[in-house]
């Protein structure tokens, strides 16, 4: 099975092209989507996290205050580092253990932090939704209510946008209208289906 590794800045539109791609019938594994799973109340890893750095960090229903672990992620990069030690090999596990049941030509991984967290090997080919800077400034503003200033400190985060664009096997630019994004994507899809017959 073709494995593609969709990434992309914050704000590029990951969760779009994941939307068009499932709408094809498309299997798509999302690290975010498992990510919030692994922190729910009950589950271990959210446990850990109350460990390391107490108990303000649930909300008063015992959820995860995730504004309050955004902040202390990005004013002390040590919460960072202990926060992706913690729960990248849990996420690329449970997406390993999806994939092994699927029987699909292709399936996408997305990943947003695919190329931060060293994970390329995973994939075949890599898709970077990619978009302006200042249009991902204005989209996670209007999206998350964050200053200019957070957003700015995410996207100095993560690998510059140049990295992405030179390791990118294939690129969706998410700037114009739903219909193009929609084409782009069917597009794509048609290679894949043509990558994993090429494999079979």
């Amino acid at each position: 099975m073709l494995k593609v590794g969709l990434t992309g800045g914050i704000g590029c539109g990951k969760t779009t092209v994941s939307e068009l791609f499932a709408e094809l019938g498309v299997a798509v594994i999302d690290a975010d989507l498992i990510a919030r799973c692994l922190v729910q109340p009950g589950q271990p890893a959210l446990r850990q996290i109350v460990a390391m750095w107490g108990k303000d960090m649930l909300e008063s229903d015992g959820s995860l205050n995730r504004s309050r672990l955004r902040e202390r992620v990005f004013s002390q990069p040590e919460t960072k580092q202990a926060l992706e030690a913690l729960l990248h090999p849990l996420i690329f596990q449970a997406m390993r253990t999806e994939m092994a049941v699927l029987n699909n030509p292709y399936c996408l991984l997305a990943i947003p932090l695919l190329f931060e967290t060293q994970m390329t090997a995973l994939v075949d080919r890599i898709l970077v939704i990619d978009c302006p800077t200042q249009l991902q400034i204005e989209r996670v503003r209007r999206r998350d209510q964050l200053s200019t200033g957070q957003i700015e400190a995410i996207i100095a985060s993560q690998v510059s946008r140049e990295y992405r664009l030179a390791h990118a096997d294939d690129l969706i630019e998410n700037t114009a209208s739903n219909d193009k994004l929609a084409e782009d994507v069917k597009k794509l899809h048609n290679l894949y289906l043509s990558f994993s017959n090429c494999q079979d």
